[in-house]
């Protein structure tokens, strides 16, 4: 098991998990959303006379073709050919245009984009830089055009570890839009997102609740007298809320989504178990400082997990997929009450539904075969001397492996770590410490809850190499005055 920082950001989340998570997108618009969709770099009105008359002029038709050839590459998720695909749409526009043209711009973005999918996140911070700098001085530096290419490069810098350069890229992206469609503009919701992700990343849990709350009232603004038009936002804010550690505000959201489908609707209203679920799942965790012991709240998701699982049996053909996660939700509830006996009533309901043909079957292997967490902390994703500072010389990636055993019950035993750089020992004793307070729904054989051995959960986190030489040279000076002494 990997542990990913997820974010994820409402649409820039999805972007940033499929890379993260290993899952490829849909299609290219897919792709492209959080960024810039793709565009042809050829227009009608092509000059090939531009060209240097000692090269092989390249024709319009030649340009569309290889845009096109770019375009289902994306489409098919070939990303490695679209790669290829998009250089040469780059150069091809070069030739035509030149590299300073608004085309030019474009097909760097194009690019950029395909390298971020890929994981080339220094190849991407590079072209869609290029993106801005030529779109800057063909255009404007507060140019509308501007706003994707700045989009596209703070989800680069997110991914290549600089949450600070990805706050100030999104900031900019921000701004521009205030420019050109004013400062309440809806527009702007998804970068936002993506600020307050990039502000979770450093460690700016403020700074994050300031945007999420200018989210809000954008939101708010934006479906004034559509009650229901707000739930997507609202159920975006509540999960951002948990994200942040903010719980008692993420069921306060939950409430208000709640109570909105219950006055437009009525209370047996299908669509409230999504919200009636989440609002059970915050109560397996608590705000120390606010909330007190988080036994005191473990009981009193219940009665949300029990509402949802009575409107999804009484919906009629209510999905039997859906139905079944909302079966686990209780069950899981049940697990962290210690009341087995009727978590093991419900996971043998559970398993027979799912054992009926094979697209069941194929489920019952994803979500009752393997132990899975009921409750996690989201681990740091950055040092605490990493999130302090800007490093010159750039971030590292550490990794923390954990080996565990899963009982019958869904508690954590047998806790092995290990750290590396081993000078990260505060880190280690983190995530150690993360991974024993989880609560796992257990796997079961047969239907029945059994043991599970030999489960490894990698945590990757970034640090500053002057933090990691100033922890080296601390230990080399006490093993020094160590040596010395008498």
């Amino acid at each position: 098991m990997r542990n990913i920082t997820d974010p994820s950001l409402a649409v820039l989340l999805v972007f940033l998990a499929m890379t993260a998570n290993g899952q490829e997108p849909q299609d290219a618009e897919d792709l492209a959303s959080p960024l810039d969709q793709t565009v042809p770099v050829a227009e009608e009105d092509l000059a090939a006379e531009t060209m240097d008359s000692r090269e092989q002029p390249i024709s319009e038709n030649e340009m569309l073709r290889e845009f096109a050839r770019f375009r289902q590459l994306l489409e098919e998720g070939n990303f490695d050919e679209a790669d290829i695909s998009a250089k040469r749409v780059v150069e091809m526009t070069i030739k035509v245009h030149g590299p300073q043209s608004y085309e030019a711009a474009k097909a760097l973005n194009n690019l950029a984009i395909v390298q971020h999918n890929n994981g080339q996140y220094a190849a991407a911070i590079q072209n869609f830089t290029s993106s801005i700098e030529i779109l800057e001085n063909v255009r404007d530096r507060l140019n509308e055009e501007l706003v994707n290419p700045l989009r596209g490069l703070g989800a680069a810098q997110l991914g290549n570890g600089r949450p600070d350069l990805a706050a100030a890229s999104f900031g900019r992206a921000a701004h521009i839009t205030h420019v050109n469609e004013g400062p309440h503009n809806i527009e702007q919701v998804e970068i936002l997102e993506s600020l307050a992700e990039a502000r979770v990343r450093l460690g700016d849990l403020e700074g994050a609740r300031d945007t999420l709350d200018r989210i809000y009232a954008l939101n708010v603004r934006f479906f004034e007298g559509n009650a229901m038009g707000l739930l997507p936002s609202l159920i975006r804010r509540a999960e951002w809320q948990h994200r942040a550690g903010y719980y008692n505000d993420e069921r306060a959201t939950y409430r208000r989504a709640i109570r909105i489908i219950e006055t437009s609707a009525d209370k047996t209203d299908p669509r409230l178990i999504g919200p009636l679920i989440s609002l059970g799942h915050s109560y397996y965790y608590y705000e120390p400082v606010s909330d007190g012991m988080r036994a005191s709240f473990a009981s009193s998701g219940e009665a949300y997990f029990k509402r949802a699982s009575r409107i999804a049996e009484a919906t009629e053909d209510y999905p039997w997929l859906d139905l079944a996660k909302t079966r686990l939700a209780l069950a899981d509830f049940y697990i962290s009450s210690e009341t087995h006996n009727r978590a093991r009533k419900l996971y043998r309901q559970v398993w027979n539904d799912l054992s009926l043909d094979e697209d069941r079957m194929n489920m019952r292997r994803e979500l009752l075969e393997r132990p899975l967490p009921i409750n996690e902390n989201t681990l740091p994703g950055y040092t605490s001397g990493s999130a302090e500072r800007k490093p010159e010389g750039g971030f590292r990636t550490g990794t923390i492996k954990v080996d565990y055993t899963v009982s019958a019950r869904g508690r954590v035993s047998n806790i092995r770590t290990v750290a590396t750089p081993i000078e990260f020992t505060d880190m280690q004793r983190m995530v150690h410490r993360e991974v024993r307070q989880r609560l796992y729904r257990p796997t079961l054989i047969d239907g029945v809850p059994a043991e599970s051995v030999n489960q490894v959960l990698t945590h990757d986190f970034f640090y500053a190499d002057s933090e990691l030489a100033e922890m080296r040279n601390e230990k080399a000076e006490l093993e020094q005055e160590k040596a010395e002494k008498p």
